[in-house]
């Protein structure tokens, strides 16, 4: 899940890209709402925090510019404001959800993860589908209460594709929301991933729970139990 960071204070900017990171969210990080309006604009993104005392653009104009373009993930604000007044001024904006400064990082992943389900229409954690139970809290997998031990990158994969369930997810979407620009997106390690997926949580290949639509990309299956 691709997170747009916006905020000026450069060692906490760069201490919640570098927690986002470690958990699997690949991070686009900006110092100023101009460039922040630029990469929401230019890179699909599945969720945005956004400090609201920004230099060059507010955070508050920049959530607005957001919505008038039509963006609409999860915004998660940020403010160093006690002020009931500002935080009704950043949601009345469009944005989803807040935090006051200081806080902990647990708890600011905590609500960038329920956002994410909420904005995919999952309330719980905890996502089922063909027998696969994925907890999005505790990032585990289980295939018939059998757990399944999977790679970051396998989890990442899975989890996104039972986020969006029924849904055509194609290979580009896939990358583009998974992982960070240095990844090498000519390669085949997406399918291997997908392949691995297969093996671990179909062995048997009697569910057959990841479809590959040929051209069109990956789904996961809705119509089994």
């Amino acid at each position: 899940m691709r997170i747009l960071l916006v905020e000026d204070e450069d060692p906490l900017r760069e201490q919640l890209a570098r927690e986002l990171s470690q958990r699997g969210f690949p991070v686009d990080a900006a110092p100023d709402g101009e460039e922040g309006l630029f990469l929401g604009r230019e890179y699909p993104m599945d969720l945005a925090i956004i400090d609201l005392g920004l230099p060059k653009l507010s955070g508050i104009e920049l959530i607005r510019r957001l919505r008038e373009l039509e963006r609409t993930f999860p915004i998660l604000i940020l403010t160093a404001r006690d002020s009931w007044q500002d935080k009704v001024e950043g949601l009345e904006a469009g944005a989803d959800d807040y935090l006051t400064k200081p806080f902990h990082v647990e708890e600011l992943v905590a609500r960038v993860k329920a956002l994410l389900r909420r904005a995919a229409g999952h309330a719980s954690p905890v996502i089922e589908g063909c027998g696969i139970r994925l907890d999005t809290a505790r990032q585990t997998v289980a295939v018939d209460g059998r757990p399944v031990e999977l790679t970051g990158h396998e989890y990442r994969v899975l989890e996104y594709l039972m986020l969006h369930a029924g849904k055509v997810i194609s290979k580009t979407e896939l990358t583009e929301h998974l992982y960070d620009q240095d990844f090498d997106r000519d390669s085949n390690v997406l399918e291997v991933f997908i392949g691995r997926l297969r093996r671990k949580l179909d062995p048997e290949g009697q569910r057959k729970p990841i479809e590959t639509l040929r051209g069109r990309g990956y789904r996961f299956r809705t119509d089994i139990d």
